[in-house]
């Protein structure tokens, strides 16, 4: 799926969300990624998905204040995990939970708050990292996004496929330095997805306690 081309997007069209906490029960939509399926997401203290042989993205958008994030932290569940895939496949990637943080050039950020999708598709100043449940890579691994333009996007893995809960930090500024070199940009956007649709199997999954710092 094109799941940074369409993440980029997100980028201009959601509500601000609060500083220091994400709330997942207001501000977030559903984006499709085809007319005939999609995930089953509830919104509300934790954001929970079901996903069946389906992939789509749950985004929203961030205010300024949380522009200058330098890290973040939450605790998700998977119930029900796909099987093993090879994230940087492209058409072969599923995955249990994904989050996605959305950044922009800081110069460029004040200038695409207003921005539409077909103003931010391709963006050059758009950078995407996504920390990804699933596949059986070592934890860590950055890998280049098999969708979009190259360089915008990354998957770094976490968690391999399996069941289980667990609590997460990651370091935003120093992810950023490895994945694309250099200082991160704003971040302007979040989003959670689940994928299912290549291996046609099932998920289960919950994200909760999203923190920004």
């Amino acid at each position: 799926m094109r799941l940074a081309i369409l993440l980029a997007a997100t980028v201009g069209l959601t509500s601000a969300a609060t500083a220091g906490p994400v709330s997942f029960a207001e501000g977030w939509k559903e984006q499709k990624l085809s007319l005939f399926s999609s995930n089953d997401y509830t919104f509300g203290q934790n954001l929970s998905l079901v996903s069946d042989g389906a992939v789509s993205i749950a985004w929203t958008r961030l205010g300024r204040a949380d522009w200058g994030a330098s890290g973040a932290s939450w605790r998700w569940t998977v119930d029900q995990s796909v099987p093993a895939t090879n994230l940087a496949l492209k058409g072969g990637d599923d995955r249990n939970i994904s989050v996605y943080f959305v950044f922009v050039a800081q110069e460029a950020a004040p200038g695409l708050e207003g921005a539409n999708i077909r103003s931010l598709l391709g963006n050059d100043k758009v950078r995407i990292i996504q920390y990804a449940w699933g596949g059986s890579h070592p934890r860590g691994q950055v890998m280049p996004s098999p969708y979009g333009p190259s360089g915008q996007g990354v998957t770094i893995a976490l968690r391999p496929a399996g069941t289980g809960t667990y609590d997460e930090r990651v370091d935003l500024v120093a992810d950023y330095a490895r994945a694309f070199g250099g200082e991160r940009g704003a971040l302007v956007g979040l989003a959670v997805s689940g994928d299912s649709d290549d291996t046609n199997s099932v998920i289960r999954a919950a994200i909760g306690n999203l923190n920004l710092q």
